[in-house]
């Protein structure tokens, strides 16, 4: 595979329109690109005045591949039109950061904070801050507005781009020049050190080097990457159970020290060097250990057959394959829900459902299908219609266009 935008700088860019001639129209139910942004600025120039420099970071929704990026192995992400923007000036004589997040009230972050609150909203930011900071990285004060279209604990890494927008602007404020790959790792260092939570690297790698137009198969042990565009004659629609579960616990955890120990049994460096035969070497091993293993054995051929359907424009077989994904999810790894299986079933009942499956981390949040293009919105409605959640829940249901990696540029 070859590296897709893993070695450019991060750098302001010229102001440009959040869309151009010759896009696809997005469908009404999908929130017009560039908001986030725009309300980041607004905001800053009401508390303010103009800001010199905006970062958006997309939120992501995996197409197959989950629960294999911290087992070294593949997934097949793409970024989503929802971004988190931050609208940033210098603050000469201020604190070491001052930040006013919508909806969520204002947070400062001071030069020698000791101890960073990991259930406090601002914890990624301040996370962010200090890495940086103990890398030698220390912009003068500044102070943000920050502005978010990607719903939060849906499962759609909204935590991840609050990360990448961050990083970014902060190096851009201190004449930093990284990766972003080296980015992403920061992302999942805050996520790994700072709250405690034993995430790979995928939807930071996404978030920082998207391809617009294309989902981005990712070798989570290389850092390499590769683009490929959603088989013509299909679009993937997102379907928002609006049930949420904060991932920082014991099950994620739980999941992951269970993958280890499979990988130190059959005594390779991790799940994605292993293969289904090698079960058979793991007969004293719990029964919950040898379906973890299973489901990362089996995700990850899955995931490079998916490239490989999506290389040669084979929408069916990819959408098969993202079927099979979420049985493997819901029996061996056990991260679905009822909710999650319901909006599942749903689709799978509707004429042009290609494939659908959980997406995420697992127990709330979102689901993802693969439809035919020309009966797309119709499948968001009756999705919509069809599915009742917890208390009668209903859901929300758009499409996306694979969207581009994070940016940052000068206002």
């Amino acid at each position: 595979m070859t590296a897709a935008r893993l070695s450019e700088p991060v750098r302001p860019q010229p102001k440009t329109p959040s869309s151009g001639p010759g896009e696809r129209p997005v469908p009404a139910m999908t929130k017009r690109a560039g908001a986030a942004v725009e309300r980041a600025v607004e905001r800053h120039h009401r508390l303010w005045g103009a800001p010199e420099l905006v970062s958006r970071a997309p939120g992501r929704v995996n197409l197959i591949g989950d629960h294999t990026d911290y087992n070294d192995g593949f997934v097949l992400p793409m970024a989503i039109r929802r971004d988190t923007a931050i609208a940033v000036s210098r603050n000469p004589g201020g604190v070491n950061g001052e930040v006013v997040s919508e909806g969520f009230g204002r947070a400062a972050l001071g030069p020698r904070q000791a101890r960073i609150d990991s259930g406090h909203w601002a914890a990624h930011i301040r996370g962010v801050s200090r890495l940086l900071g103990e890398q030698g990285v220390c912009p003068e004060p500044w102070r943000a507005s920050i502005a978010t279209d990607v719903p939060i604990g849906a499962g759609l890494s909204s935590s991840a781009a609050l990360e990448v927008a961050m990083g970014q602007i902060l190096l851009c404020l201190a004449g930093a020049e990284w990766s972003a790959a080296e980015i992403a790792r920061l992302g999942q260092r805050v996520e790994n050190e700072i709250l405690g939570l034993p995430s790979g690297i995928m939807d930071q790698l996404v978030s920082a080097s998207a391809v617009a137009g294309h989902a981005l198969m990712i070798d989570c042990r290389s850092l390499q990457s590769e683009p490929f565009a959603v088989p013509a004659g299909s679009t993937v629609a997102i379907m928002d159970t609006n049930t949420r579960r904060p991932l920082v616990g014991s099950a994620y955890a739980e999941r992951r020290e269970s993958c280890e120990r499979a990988a130190v049994a059959l005594g390779v460096q991790a799940l994605r060097d292993a293969d289904l035969s090698d079960l058979e070497r793991l007969p004293g091993a719990p029964a919950t250990v040898r379906l973890r293993a299973r489901h990362v054995i089996t995700e990850n051929r899955r995931t490079l057959d998916a490239a490989r359907a999506m290389a040669r424009g084979d929408a069916e077989a990819l959408g098969a394959l993202m079927s099979h994904s979420h049985v493997s999810l819901r029996d061996d790894f056990e991260v679905s829900s009822p909710a999650l299986d319901q909006m599942v079933e749903i689709a799978h009942t509707i004429p042009g459902c290609l494939g659908a499956r959980m997406t995420g981390g697992g127990f709330a949040g979102c689901a993802v299908a693969l439809v035919c293009t020309d009966v797309a919105e119709e499948f968001c409605a009756v999705v919509e219609q069809q599915y009742r959640g917890p208390d009668g829940m209903e859901a929300t249901v758009w499409v996306c266009e694979p969207a581009s990696g994070g940016s940052v540029r000068a206002v």
